[in-house]
């Protein structure tokens, strides 16, 4: 059977971060953003030695940039952070499923739906696939900002951007410190769950715990909040037990002071390694001088993706909720 693109592409990409792995003793994750920074630039780095300065050019013979899309590009890069996902021992070394991916892009085309520019963030973004699945999906222009806290995550995330030709603006920072960023009009992203450990930076959170470490993915919804518009959107992945969890009696009032929430979307546990991973979408809207609620919140539960009579049942109902909702907002 041919092979596509994507899985040609994958296959240079793989192949090319081996080369560079077994030559530098460098961990997989990084020795790709070594190989997609050579595919951007059609060239080895000066200090590369000339060992491997010439299994890159001679790598660099076997492909051609100019044959593949920014969905081929996104797709191999994703295939290839995946196999390194397998081997790393580092928990945050985890990507938002390609399938979650489309289905958050999907809610954003329905929920932003002038064509006047917008401005986007992810404040957890990771190797940046989601945001960059995101914005593949957009219809009018837009402002994109990230920031991720690890160094090997966030150069993967830039040289992804940069090979699909798509402009964001990238912070290396704690995204629980404050951003040199005006407010933007949608926040997306996966948050990252557990404890934050830095208790002085916490306690500058209302959504701090009274004692002991806090939830990071409280302060992350608290931190989203302050840097989206009044009438901006926030579309977070956050873990099923976040409003059942210690401090939820904390939260779930933050949220109704703050913000309507829009919807709630349960995600497949299929699409999660455990049940205990598995999460779901919060759509929330920030309270602004004109903006209302809901009558009634999107409550989804989607099934199987890969039931496509079941899902495309529940994308019509989705599809009518949006239509009514739009007209009210």
């Amino acid at each position: 059977m041919e092979k596509t693109k994507v899985e040609h592409l994958f296959e240079w990409m793989d192949n090319t971060t081996q080369i560079i792995e077994q030559h530098l003793k460098d961990p997989y994750l990084d020795s790709l953003s070594i190989a997609l920074e050579t595919l951007f630039f059609q060239g080895a780095e000066e200090s590369m030695d000339d060992i491997l300065t010439h299994k890159l050019h001679t790598a660099l013979n076997q492909v051609n940039l100019e044959d593949y899309n920014a969905d081929d590009i996104r797709k191999a890069i994703q295939f290839t952070v995946l196999k390194g996902m397998k081997d790393t021992t580092q928990q945050q070394h985890l990507m938002t499923p390609e399938s979650i991916a489309l289905i958050i892009g999907y809610l954003v085309q329905k929920l932003v739906v002038d064509e006047k520019p917008i401005r986007i963030f992810d404040p957890a973004s990771g190797t940046g696939n989601l945001l960059t699945t995101v914005i593949s999906q957009l219809n009018q222009p837009y402002e994109a900002f990230a920031s991720e806290v690890d160094s090997t995550l966030i150069q993967l995330a830039l040289v992804s951007a940069n090979l699909q030709k798509i402009p964001i603006e990238f912070f290396h920072q704690d995204s629980l410190r404050p951003f040199l960023l005006d407010p933007v009009d949608l926040v997306v992203s996966d948050l990252p769950v557990g404890y934050y450990p830095d208790d002085i930076r916490a306690a500058n959170y209302e959504l701090k715990a009274d004692e002991g470490h806090s939830f990071a993915h409280y302060l992350f919804i608290e931190q989203s909040m302050n840097y989206t518009n009044p009438g901006g959107y926030l579309m977070l992945m956050v873990p099923n037990f976040i409003f059942e969890s210690e401090g939820a009696d904390r939260l779930y009032p933050y949220i109704q002071k703050n913000a309507h929430i829009v919807g709630v979307i349960q995600l497949p546990e299929s699409a999660f390694k455990s049940k205990k991973s598995s999460k779901c979408i919060l759509i929330l809207q920030k309270k602004g001088k004109n903006t209302e609620g809901p009558k009634q919140p999107l409550l989804v539960q989607l099934p199987s993706l890969k039931n496509t009579n079941a899902m495309g049942d529940v994308l019509a109902k989705m599809n009518d909720w949006f239509k009514d909702y739009n007209k009210n907002v």
